[in-house]
């Protein structure tokens, strides 16, 4: 019994990689409502969104806003201009990657947590019914803002996941240092948002 339950443990640790991770295909061009760049990226998920652009289009690509460090405030303060992320990646897209800059979207909210970005678009995705939405977060977290993204939207919306090529987690995880971490932070997310208390 007991080295039954270390197996079935063993066994679910090893494929925890396997778990974490969902790379859906891409839709067929000219059907994409809109790509949405999950915040938490300096560059390579806006990057990615761009290969995207170029292969299948899109109506939007939608950036989001994370909160900046608490300092940010005394530098607005003193009336120095702070960029976000957000706006640097779009002046860079519409500069040096010659997406047209009506493509390109920075939402208003600011968001702290996949859930939080999932719902920010939910009235959007009704309004101008959406049927294809392709999302980009880093590996070991698409399927949990696929899970995310899924519960919110209505289920008419067909929600792609995809990571960025310049993503090195591995499934086979307990190899690499770096995806040891991103499955020990990731799994017990994941769990949550199965069990509905993601937010």
């Amino acid at each position: 019994m007991l080295g039954s339950g270390l197996l079935l443990g063993a066994v679910t640790i090893a494929s925890a990689g396997r778990l974490l991770v969902r790379i859906d295909p891409l839709p067929p061009a000219g059907t994409v409502d809109a790509i949405y760049v999950l915040g938490g990226s300096r560059a390579d998920r806006w990057l990615q969104a761009v290969q995207i652009y170029e292969q299948v289009g899109a109506k939007r690509i939608l950036l989001t806003r994370t909160g900046g460090e608490t300092g940010e405030a005394e530098l607005i303060a003193r009336g120095i201009e702070v960029h976000n992320d957000a706006e640097w990646a779009r002046v860079t897209m519409i500069n040096h990657f010659g997406i047209p800059a009506n493509v390109i979207e920075i939402l208003d909210d600011y968001v702290d947590n996949t859930a939080h970005e999932a719902a920010v678009v939910v009235d959007r995705a009704k309004q101008e019914q959406w049927r294809e939405l392709i999302i980009i977060t880093t590996r070991p977290a698409t399927r949990r803002a696929g899970f995310a993204f899924g519960r919110v939207l209505d289920p008419a919306v067909r929600v792609t996941v995809r990571d960025t090529r310049f993503d090195d987690y591995a499934t086979t995880w307990w190899w690499s240092r770096g995806s040891i971490r991103q499955t020990y932070v990731e799994l017990p997310k994941l769990v949550v948002y199965w069990l509905g208390l993601g937010a």
